[in-house]
This record gives C-alpha cells, structure tokens and sequence, in this order.
C-alpha cells in the first residue's frame, strides 16, 4: 500500500489524510496544510466561541454545592419538625399519665426515674423514625441510581450519622417532657382525673 493522493476528477481537490496534508515548500520540507475552520475563523473572528474546560468544571462543582446545601438544609428543617413533633407527643404523654407518674412516685420512684423513663421512650420513637427515614433515603437513593443507570454508592457513615442525628434530636426533644414528669408532686399527681 501506498501513501500517495487517489485520483480524483479533474478540478475536486484530492482527498485528505493526515498523511497528505502537507505541503512542500521550497526546500522540500513538508508544511502543515492550513484546515478550512482555520481560515474561516481569520476571516471572522467574532464568529469563534472559546470555551475553557476550567469554566465547565467550575460550574458543574458549583452546581454541585448547590445541591448539597439544598438537601443538607432540607435534613435540618426534616430534623426540627420531626423534634418538635416528639417533644410534642411526649407531652401529651405526660399530661395522659400523670396518674401513672403519681403512682410511681408514690411508691418510691425518684425523679430522675421517670424523667429516664420518658427521655428513653423519646430516644426509641427517635430511633424507630431514623431507622424508618434511613431506609426510606438508601431506597431512594438505589431507585434514583438506576433510573440514571448510575452505580449505588451510598457511604456507611450516612446512614449511620442520620440514625444517630435522628436519636440525638430524640433525646433533646426528650428532655422538656421528662424534667416536667420528673416535677410532678406524687399527691398532685394521683389527684388528676
């Protein structure tokens, strides 16, 4: 096989390879053809677009960071309401069973018994709600990955950080029912309808 141009009919240019895009100049040493885009753009520079891959990047990473303070910023409002939602039902609770609490206390339960007793009731409904939100998120996360046709890779810290951001935010909400279960006077207590 040889390098050499094809025929071409008279007048078409000969088709060009990487092999036979020079030319040669006077002393016999090939020079680079110039590209028809090459001589388009001298002729109208405007009508070039330069972009740099950097400005594609830096968007793409700033996309990114969008995102993730989005859906960071939605998990703290999830976690607030859902605090709010357990101290409220723990209070509730303590209002349903001051009869229980007055009894208790009456029969020796110290305080710090039943304020344990409530903050351990919160942190369970914290984590029965985490372990259910945590389960909820990694299906979430599997079925958005394959409708991308994406791998799922979900870190073993997140799970376990939202499971434990979740009995955290249990525990405090927690705390406000029991210190006022714990206050209740055993008599004041036993006298609640």
């Amino acid at each position: 096989m040889t390098d050499e141009p094809k025929p071409t009919a008279e007048g078409a240019e000969p088709e060009e390879t990487p092999e036979t895009a020079v030319d040669a100049t006077a002393e016999g040493t090939p020079k680079p053809k110039r590209s028809r885009r090459r001589k388009a753009a001298d002729a109208e520079p405007e009508a070039v677009e330069v972009r740099r891959p950097s400005d594609i990047l830096v968007a793409r990473i700033a996309a990114r960071t969008a995102f993730v303070s989005l859906f960071l910023g939605l998990g703290a409002v999830t976690l607030l309401v859902s605090g709010v939602g357990i101290a409220n039902i723990m209070l509730i609770s303590v209002l349903e069973r001051r009869s229980e609490i007055g009894l208790r206390r009456a029969l020796g339960a110290r305080g710090g018994h039943v304020a344990t007793q409530f903050v351990l009731e919160a942190a369970a409904l914290a984590a029965i709600g985490g372990i259910l939100g945590v389960a909820l998120g990694c299906l979430a996360t599997a079925v958005v990955a394959h409708a991308g046709g994406n791998l799922v890779t979900i870190p073993p810290s997140a799970p376990l950080a939202g499971l434990g951001a979740a009995i955290a935010v249990g525990v405090l909400a927690g705390v406000y029912p029991a210190a006022r279960a714990a206050r209740l006077s055993p008599a004041d207590a036993l006298r609640a309808p």
